[in-house]
C-alpha cells in the first residue's frame, strides 16, 4: 500500500504541489518551491531577517543538511542550534551524520563525554548516558525558550489538508514547532503525498522499519500554521510575536530524478533506515565510508547522483548486490539495482578520462560494455579466465605462483595479492559428468520404480563447471538415486559476473543468449536446477530488466530451482519415502553435526529454508549460521579496495563457527555458494560441503 501511494504521488507530483500550495495559503501559511539548494537557503535567510531572528531551533532533517541550510544562516550572523540530541553532538564537534536514524551512531560515549567537558569547559562527571542527556537536555530548553525561529523537516506532507508528519524520539521537535512564533518546515518535493488519510500506512512501517518499535515515542501529525498563542518566555508582550508558518519545497534535482526511469524508485524512500541496518558492509564500515556530502548506505548513492552529481555515487561499488536490504525496504525499493546503474553510468564517465584497453580486440565474446575500466572488464569477463585457465590447468597454476606475478595483478586489475585463489582443474563438471555417466550404474532397486520417472537440466554455471565441479556430481548422483535423468547443460556466461561491475549491455547480452539456450528445454517440459544461489537470483529477478521479452523472463522464472528446492519438492508431490533413498539411521548413529550459512540471495528467494528443512528431516543436527553475510560476494572479496572490508564482515562468521566448533566437536560446515564458501574456506582453513555433497554422501 505505501508503495502504491508513493508511486502514485510521484507520478501525480506536479498537480499534487499545486494543490498543495493552495492548501497551504488558504490556511493563512506561505509556500515556497525551491528549484535548487540555493533558491531554498536565500527564501529561508530572508524570512529569518524578517523576523529579526538571532537564534533558530532546528529538529534533525536530511533535506536541510543537503542543501548546507546551517551554513547559510550562520554567514548571515544568526546562532542555528541543532535540537535532536545526535545532531547536536555532530555540530558541537564539526562532524557530519553517518546514519539516516542515527545521526551521531559512530560516537561513543567516552567521545561525547570528552566533548562536552571541553565544548562547555565543564568538570562534570559523564559517567553515563543518562548524565550526558540530562546535561544536554538542560542547555537546550535554554535554547527552546529564546528562539526566534523553528525550522523542521517532515517525514510527510499531505496535499489535501497541507498536514505535516513528523516523527521523533526525543519531543525536540514539538518545542521546535510551538514554542517560536516563526514555524519553517522544510523537505524535499518527494514527500508530498495526496491524503492525510494515507498517512497511516506510514505511520505503521516508519518506525517498525527504522527501529523496530511499534511506534515512536512521539508522532505529530499537524496541520500547520497552529491554532496556539505565541509562547512568551521573555519579558516581550506575547501580542507582538505573530504566529507564522512557511512551508520551503525543494527539488534540487529531484524532479530530474522523476523524469529518469532509473533513479525515479529513490524518490519513493521515507528515510527509515532498514537498508542500513540490514547491509553488512555499512555496519563494518559505516555511514562516512559508505557515503557521500549527505546521503548515506546503499539508498544513497542514488540521492547522491541525483541531488548533486554522479561522481559523488562512487562510494556504491561498497554494495555487494546481495539485496538483503530489497525484502527489508518498507517501500521495496530494488537497492542493488540503482547500484548497478549507477556503476554503469560511473563506467561511461571514467571512460572519458581514462585509459581504455580494446578487451574485445582480442576476446569478441568479452561483451560490448568497451567503456567499462579494465579491472570491471576483468571480474566482468570471468569465465574467459576460467576457461582457459581451466584448459590450460597446469600452466595457469605455475603463473600464479611466480613471485611478483600477484603484486602486478594487483597492480594491473586490483586482484588483492593476499586473497586465495581457487586452483584451475581441468576435470569440469562437464567432463566428469561425461565420465560419470558411462562408469555410474543406478543404484535404485528396479522393485521400486523401472527407469528414469523424470528429466531435468543443471544448469553449468562459470563457478560450478570450473571451480566447483563435485557440487554437480553431487547433484546428479542424489537425482539420479530418485529416479530423475539429469542432463548438465553448455557452459553459458549469464551474466551475473558482468553485472556486479555495472556492466549491463554485456549482462542483457549474456542474458538474452542463455535464456534463447534454456527456452528449449522449458518448452520441452525440463526444469532447471541452478547451484549457484546468484545465478538463481539472476534468473529469478534480475532478468526482470535485461531481458527484453517478459514473458520469456516468466518462463525462466518458473522453471528454475535451487536443488534442495526441488529435491523438497520432488519427495513431498511424489509422496516418497526418504528411507528408501537415503539412511538415517546410519545419520542417526553418526550423530553429525552440520553447521549451516544460507547465501545472502538464497535468503532473499527464501530458497534457504527446504535445505534446513531436509537436512533436519534427514537426522542431521542442524545448527542455523546466526551471521548473515559471509562478507565476500563474489570478486568484491577478491578486489584489493575491499579486501579488508570483506575480511572485516567475514570475521563475525568465523567466530560463528569457532565458538560452535568448540562446543560441538566434528563439526560438518555446509554452504550454498561459491563466496561463502571460498570466505569460509579461507578464514577457517577448513573444507566446506555443498548440501549436495552431504546428502551424496548418505544415499542407499
Amino acid at each position: 500500500r505505501a508503495r502504491g501511494i508513493k508511486e502514485k504521488a510521484i507520478e501525480d507530483l506536479p498537480d499534487l504541489l499545486h494543490q498543495l500550495e493552495n492548501t497551504v495559503t488558504t490556511r493563512g501559511g506561505a509556500f515556497f518551491l525551491a528549484r535548487t539548494a540555493e533558491e531554498a537557503c536565500l527564501y529561508a535567510m530572508r524570512i529569518c531577517k524578517e523576523a529579526e531572528a538571532r537564534l533558530v531551533t532546528k529538529s534533525k532533517s536530511m533535506t536541510t543538511e543537503e542543501i548546507h541550510l546551517n551554513d547559510a544562516l550562520e554567514k548571515a550572523g544568526m546562532e542555528v542550534v541543532e535540537t535532536d540530541l545526535g545532531e547536536m553532538i555532530l555540530q558541537l564537534a564539526g562532524d557530519h551524520p553517518s546514519h539516516l536514524v542515527g545521526p551521531a551512531i559512530h560516537q561513543t560515549q567516552e567521545r561525547i563525554a570528552d566533548l562536552f567537558r571541553r565544548v562547555f569547559n565543564t568538570d562534570q562527571v559523564f559517567d553515563s548516558g543518562e548524565a550526558l542527556t540530562k546535561f544536554a537536555r538542560d542547555r537546550l530548553r535554554e535554547k527552546f525558550i529564546r528562539a526566534d525561529v523553528g525550522i523542521t523537516g517532515a517525514n510527510l506532507i499531505t496535499a489535501d489538508t497541507g498536514t505535516l508528519l513528523l516523527v521523533e524520539s526525543e519531543g525536540n521537535i514539538r518545542k521546535v514547532l510551538q514554542a517560536p512564533p516563526v514555524q519553517i518546515a522544510i523537505a524535499g518535493v518527494e514527500k508530498v503525498i495526496p491524503a492525510r488519510k494515507d498517512l497511516g500506512v506510514f505511520i505503521e512501517l516508519l518506525a517498525a522499519s527504522g527501529t523496530g518499535q511499534p511506534l515512536t515515542t512521539y508522532t505529530n501529525v499537524i496541520s500547520p500554521p497552529p491554532d496556539l498563542p505565541v509562547f512568551s518566555f521573555t519579558k516581550e508582550s506575547s501580542a507582538e510575536r505573530k504566529r507564522q508558518f512557511h512551508l520551503i519545497l525543494v527539488d534540487n534535482g529531484r524532479m530530474r530524478m522523476r523524469r529518469d526511469p532509473e533513479l525515479r524508485q529513490a524518490l519513493y524512500c521515507i528515510r527509515c533506515g532498514a537498508c542500513l541496518n540490514s547491509c553488512a558492509n555499512f555496519q563494518a564500515v559505516g555511514g562516512h565510508a559508505f557515503g557521500g556530502e549527505t546521503y548515506t548506505g546503499g539508498i544513497g548513492g542514488a540521492w547522491e547522483a541525483g541531488v548533486g552529481v554522479l561522481e559523488n555515487a562512487g562510494f556504491n561499488d561498497l554494495c555487494t548486490g546481495c539485496s538483503r536490504c530489497v525484502p527489508q525496504c518498507p517501500v521495496r525499493i530494488n537497492i542493488p539495482r540503482l547500484n548497478t546503474v549507477l556503476r554503469n553510468r560511473l563506467n561511461q564517465t571514467k571512460a572519458q578520462t581514462s585509459f581504455q584497453f580494446p578487451l574485445q580486440r582480442f576476446f569478441p565474446s568479452a561483451g560490448p560494455d568497451r567503456t567499462a575500466p579494465l579491472e570491471k572488464q576483468f571480474f566482468g569477463n570471468y569465465h574467459l579466465l576460467a576457461k582457459w585457465g581451466s584448459s590450460l590447468a597446469s600452466v595457469s597454476n605455475w603463473i600464479i605462483r611466480v613471485p611478483g606475478v600477484r603484486k602486478i595483478f594487483e597492480k594491473v586489475i586490483g586482484l588483492d595479492r593476499r586473497r586465495t585463489l581457487p586452483v584451475f582443474t581441468r576435470d569440469t563438471l562437464q567432463r566428469r559428468a561425461r565420465h560419470w555417466r558411462k562408469s555410474k550404474r543406478t543404484p535404485v532397486p528396479s522393485e521400486r520404480r523401472e527407469g528414469p520417472v523424470g528429466r531435468a537440466i543443471l544448469f553449468a554455471d562459470t563457478y560450478s563447471n570450473y571451480l566447483h565441479p563435485g557440487w554437480g556430481i553431487a547433484a546428479l548422483e542424489v537425482f539420479t538415486s530418485l529416479g530423475i535423468e539429469l542432463q548438465v547443460s553448455e557452459v553459458y556466461p549469464d551474466g551475473r559476473a558482468a553485472l556486479s561491475q555495472g556492466m549491463i549491455a554485456t549482462a542483457a547480452s549474456r542474458g538474452q543468449q542463455t535464456t534463447k539456450y534454456l527456452e528449449q528445454f522449458v518448452r520441452q517440459g525440463l526444469d532447471i536446477l541452478v547451484l549457484e544461489p546468484s545465478v538463481l537470483a539472476l534468473f529469478r529477478s534480475d532478468y526482470q530488466q535485461l531481458l527484453e521479452d517478459p514473458d520469456l523472463f516468466g518462463m525462466l522464472r518458473s522453471h528454475t530451482y535451487d536443488p534442495m528446492e526441488y529435491l523438497e519438492q520432488l519427495i513431498s508431490g511424489r509422496n516418497l519415502d526418504i528411507d528408501d533413498y537415503f539412511d538415517r539411521q546410519r545419520i542417526r548413529n553418526e550423530e553429525i553435526p552440520v553447521f549451516f550459512h544460507s547465501h545472502c540471495q538464497q535468503r532473499t528467494l527464501g530458497t534457504h529454508e527446504p535445505t534446513e528443512r531436509l537436512l533436519g528431516a534427514l537426522g542431521f543436527q542442524v545448527i542455523l549460521s546466526m551471521v548473515e553475510c559471509c562478507g565476500m560476494a563474489g570478486s568484491f572479496g577478491y578486489k584489493k579496495e575491499f579486501y579488508d572490508v570483506s575480511r572485516r564482515v567475514g570475521e563475525d562468521l568465523f567466530s560463528h563457527i569457532s565458538r560452535t566448533e568448540a562446543a560441538v566437536p566434528d563439526l560438518l560446515i555446509v554452504a550454498s555458494g561459491m563466496s561463502c564458501t571460498e570466505q569460509i574456506g579461507e578464514g577457517m582453513h577448513k573444507h566446506v560441503f555443498h548440501p549436495m555433497e552431504i546428502l551424496a554422501r548418505y544415499l542407499r
